[in-house]
């Protein structure tokens, strides 16, 4: 009996230190109430109307019915271009989310080392690409399938083939010319966030460590400047993700919507599909819901492992 009133009291006491801590802190919250509006209304509401749409047919001209888990059954046990939607979206996932997280990464860390005016300079240069509307047109002229394409005017001139290739029309190249487009966009938001993280980092720390004999830069990098940039890792991880399964606008851009042989299918353009040319938004949240959940589950695996970073 004197057990619970302790435990009663200790909570009344943790509960009214936790009030205090608010009111003392009162303004941040006041800061920090817009965004979180904004965030409640416009994701997370959205995300479970979505989750409880997918139980339903609607078509927008009817009320939504309760079907249970029939676009669920349909999608992952007789929809053919959902599994290679989901076969593309994981191909292009593997390559470009590493591959892109540690390009940008290595080029924030090499701008680093540049002079303030030059790093900026550079800065700009590689994440001008990621924000560029006209992106797409290059490449449509690089990738064109006639003799005047760039690549098929290099390719043919030494030798290495005789005839163009169709490049964005042939199943073969298609997601190669996605993954090529992908990377060379990928320096974006990461980008800045390493540069920012690189920053920083706290100078006397590489002092102390040469101190405790740290002798070169590998062991720097590994023992002072990622442990000191996990929120930044952390963040760029989880845009890099983000993006490598959600990749659409590259492939309607440059192969069609939809691709030949649905060669550039992903997880998003079959989403789009349905949810803008169909207007099946119940079977179109299903689709979603199985995208957030890709998504979550990769997440947690690269924080589980950035956790351990520099241990």
């Amino acid at each position: 009996m004197q057990s619970t009133s302790i435990d009663i009291t200790s909570k009344k006491a943790l509960r009214k230190m936790k009030i205090d801590e608010i009111k003392k802190h009162k303004h941040l919250y006041i800061m920090m109430a817009p965004y979180a509006l904004l965030f409640f209304t416009f994701t997370v509401i959205p995300v479970f109307m979505s989750l409880g749409i997918s139980f339903t047919y609607f078509n927008l001209l009817e009320p939504p019915r309760f079907i249970g888990l029939e676009n669920y059954m349909k999608l992952l046990l007789s929809d053919d271009e959902f599994i290679i939607a989901i076969k593309n979206t994981l191909i292009l996932a593997v390559i470009t989310g590493p591959v892109s997280y540690l390009m940008a990464f290595v080029f924030a860390w090499l701008i680093n080392e540049l002079k303030p005016k030059m790093r900026a300079f550079m800065t700009l240069i590689f994440y001008a690409p990621s924000i560029s509307g006209n992106a797409y047109l290059m490449w449509l002229i690089i990738f064109s399938g006639d003799v005047h394409g760039y690549a098929n005017s290099f390719l043919i001139r030494f030798g290495f083939i005789d005839n163009p290739v169709l490049w964005l029309k042939d199943p073969d190249y298609i997601l190669l010319v996605i993954i090529i487009v992908q990377l060379w966009l990928s320096l974006g938001v990461s980008f800045l966030s390493f540069i920012a993280g690189l920053q920083g980092v706290d100078k006397t720390l590489f002092e102390a460590g040469a101190i405790d004999g740290i002798r070169n830069r590998w062991q720097e990098l590994w023992y002072i400047t990622l442990p000191s940039m996990k929120p930044q890792l952390l963040f760029g991880a989880v845009m890099q993700i983000t993006t490598s399964l959600a990749i659409a606008e590259v492939s309607m851009q440059l192969v069609g919507f939809p691709s030949v042989q649905y060669a550039g299918h992903t997880i998003v353009t079959h989403l789009i599909d349905y949810g803008s040319t169909r207007f099946d938004l119940g079977y179109a949240s299903a689709i979603a819901t199985v995208l957030f959940l890709i998504m979550m589950g990769a997440n947690l695996i690269v924080r589980s492992f950035l956790r351990k970073l520099g241990d």
